[in-house]
Order: C-alpha cells, then structure tokens, then sequence
C-alpha cells in the first residue's frame, strides 16, 4: 500500500512499524484535508456561537461530522486495500458502525473501512480464474453486496460498540486523574484521545460538567481548558509549516487559521496521525499549558465553543486575561518544541531524490525524522511528485 503518505519503509523494528501505522492512518485522513476544511468553515462560521450564526446552514455540521467525514475515510482506507471494489465495500460498511454508535466514528472507519476491503480482496483471490465465462459481473457485484452489508450489521454489532466502549473508557480514566488532583497528567490521555477524534467526548462528556459544578462554587473552572486549549495544536502546525514535508506545509496556513481562530481542533489531528511522534509534542504542550494556569490561577466561567482564541477571551472572568494567555503561550511555544526536534527541523526535506523505481513495491529507505520523499503512483506504476494536499 504505497501512497503519498505512506512511503514503504524497510525493517522490522518498532520504529517503522510505528511508521507504517502512521503512515496508513495518514493514508485514509490526509486525502480528505479539503473535505476536514470544509466542514471546519461552516461550523465556524454557521453555528450558534460562530462568527455569523445561521440556524439553516448549522444543520450542515452535524451530518457531516457523523456520517460523511467518516464514509470518506472508510472510503480511502478501502480503497488503499483493494481499489474501487475495496473503496465501495469500505463506505457500505462505514455505515454500519456510524448507526452502531452515539460518537463520530473516526476510528471505527479506519478500522473497518480497510478491514472489509482485506475481506473481499481474500475473496477475490480464491475465486480469481474460477468464475465461468459470463458470471464475471454477478459474482463481484454480489459478493461486494454481501461482504460489505455483512460487515454493516458487524459495525453494528461489534466494531461501534467497542469503539464506544473505547470512548467511555477514555473518559471514565480522565475523570479519575482529574478527581485524584493529577491535572498535568491528564494531558497523557487527553491528547491522544483527541487526535484519534475523541475530543468532543471527553470535552462535553468529563470536563463540561465537571467544570460547570466547579464554576458554580468557584466563578470559574480551569476544567474548561484542559482539552479546548488551542496552544498545542498551534504549535504543532507552526512546526509543521517551517520543518514539515514541504508538499504539505502549503495546507498549514489554512489550517492554523481554522483552529487557532475559528476553534476547529479536528484540523490539525491528520498531521499527528501521519507522524505519530508528534503525539509527544501534543502531551508536552498539553501539559504546560495545564501547569501554567495552575501556577496562575486561571479559569473560564463556560466552555469556549468552538475552542479558539477568540472564544477563550470571551468565557475569561474579568482580570484573569494574563493567566490564560500565558498558557495558550507557553503550550503552543512548548508544543512548537518538541515538535521542531521531532521533525528534525527540517533537516533533509526536499532533498532526497525521488526514487525512480516503478510498482507498488517500490521502497524508500527508513530515514531520519522528515526525510522521506513524497510521491505518488501513476497508472503507469511511476512514481511522480504530487501536488500539495490541500
């Protein structure tokens, strides 16, 4: 499975297959960055606390979120397995695990989605030369129906549920540190949930009413910023900008401004799924920024919805604007980092040649932090540059 993202790498250490993970959930994420910018927009712009509230164009967000963002993903992720057969099969069986739970189902759809693809492309090697003259047409098209609708009603049954189990899991153990006073901690759970598209769970299922019972007694709860702080995400796409693959750091701009401004996180969660080290950088952040509003006492008197700047400012009690400035600053300059570092800033991008070898199997080496040539698959089977994911 070589794309864009996911150059082959050699070895068999943790280290690439970290890598090929990342590489394959980058895979199924990054190729629907514009679809992610989409929806970031409108639900900037349209929901009741975005910059021009509109109740007709609202509607929009959540059928995206829910159902398309994820049959997209299932889609690609099909796709990267078996093709377009393995790309309609993946969708069918998105759906499933869409109606088996109450979360969007992100995760879910990266796993079923390639899953289901892996089944019928089995199926199809069994049958490959055996199907009589004729039946070519009947027997895909039927046996795409019936794997892919058998894996809707195991999406229903089995995958959601445990996802949602996943998700109840998650913020059942956030829950705890925060009762047990480990709130800098919070941040080892709290940021790989997030980037894994369990943020809204944990933000409106723990800390929301947490921090509402807190407000009430306090006039204000620091619960409210553990994970709606944009400093970290910031970060790491500032990083991105200067020391990322350079096809892609043309993308970064619009995406820092619809999560720094316009307080859509789920932006930034492809770019970590495609270096998953980069998760180190995100709970580094994470976690300085929740030391520095301990030290200076800072809280919101609501949930800032969506979580940008702007919405920050606004939920911040009268006199306590430089407590939660300071950390937005610190996380994002502690993210920025360690990110850097990880990304090797830079070190290497665009300057190792592009492999000419043609074929799926056509390998880069296992190099250092930032440095694998990009490219893409023709029809041909030879490798070409790509332009920027947008």
């Amino acid at each position: 499975m070589a794309t864009d993202y996911t150059p082959q790498v050699q070895g068999t250490g943790v280290k690439a297959t970290i890598q090929r993970i990342g590489g394959y959930l980058a895979g199924m994420v990054m190729p629907n960055i514009g679809a992610f910018i989409a929806w970031g927009l409108i639900t900037a712009l349209f929901i009741p606390t975005g910059w021009i509230p509109n109740a007709t164009m609202a509607e929009l967000v959540g059928p995206m979120i829910s159902t398309l963002l994820p049959i997209l993903i299932g889609y690609t992720g099909g796709r990267l397995v078996h093709g377009q057969r393995g790309a309609v099969v993946g969708a069918v069986a998105t759906v499933g695990i869409i109606v088996g739970a109450d979360v969007p189902m992100f995760l879910g759809a990266m796993i079923i989605g390639p899953l289901t693809a892996y089944l019928l492309k089995l199926f199809d090697g069994l049958v490959e030369d055996k199907i009589p003259a004729g039946f070519e047409m009947l027997i895909n098209n039927f046996s795409a129906g019936i794997i892919g609708g058998g894996m809707a009603l195991v999406g229903i049954w089995v995958i959601g549920p445990v996802v949602q189990a996943v998700t109840d899991a998650a913020g059942s153990a956030v829950d705890w540190m925060v009762g047990h006073s480990l709130l800098p901690f919070v941040s080892i759970l709290v940021e790989p949930a997030k980037v894994l598209f369990l943020n809204n769970a944990i933000n409106h299922g723990v800390f929301g009413p947490l921090g509402v019972a807190e407000a009430a007694t306090d006039g204000d709860s620091i619960l409210f910023m553990i994970e709606s702080n944009p400093g970290p995400g910031l970060g790491l796409l500032v990083a991105f900008l200067l020391f990322g693959p350079r096809l892609l750091r043309a993308s970064t701009p619009a995406a820092i401004i619809i999560h720094f401004l316009g307080g859509i996180h789920e932006i930034y969660f492809p770019y970590v799924l495609m270096k998953p080290r980069l998760i180190l950088a995100m709970i580094a952040g994470g976690a300085a920024g929740v030391w520095t509003f301990m030290v200076t006492g800072a809280g919101l008197v609501a949930t800032p919805s969506p979580g940008s700047i702007f919405a920050y400012m606004a939920v911040t009690p009268r006199g306590g604007w430089f407590g939660v400035l300071l950390g937005v600053i610190i996380s994002a300059a502690v993210s920025f980092a360690v990110a850097s570092v990880l990304l090797g800033f830079g070190r290497g991008e665009g300057k190792e040649p592009v492999e000419e070898n043609t074929g799926p199997q056509a390998a880069t080496t296992d190099t250092p932090a930032g440095a694998h040539a990009y490219h893409a698959t023709s029809t041909t089977g030879t490798h070409r540059p790509t332009a920027t994911e947008a």
